[in-house]
């Protein structure tokens, strides 16, 4: 059973991925490509996508880091709640 449900997070994990990555992908190329004339990537096309990409990542890593500070401070409200409710007055 265990096994599972590890393989059904793996799949949800995955799809998650898929979906960020295309979504990423797409807002990325609607913003650095503008010409459709040859098949060549134009350096400015290349570096405007490298950097879309870069500022993705930072985003979603200071995200990430605001989050799990806020997850620290909300744990550590929860327990000064609960050691204050838990002393006999």
């Amino acid at each position: 059973m265990a096994l599972q449900v590890s393989e059904s997070d793996q799949i949800k994990q995955f799809k998650e991925f898929l979906g960020t990555y295309n979504k990423v992908t797409e807002n990325c190329f609607m913003d650095c490509v503008k010409d459709f004339t040859t098949r060549d990537v134009k350096p400015e096309e290349s570096s405007c996508s490298e950097s879309c990409l870069q500022k993705y990542l930072k985003m979603t890593q200071r995200i990430s880091m605001r989050f799990q500070e806020y997850h620290i401070q909300q744990n550590e409200a929860l327990a000064a709640k609960a050691g204050l409710l838990g002393q006999p007055r």
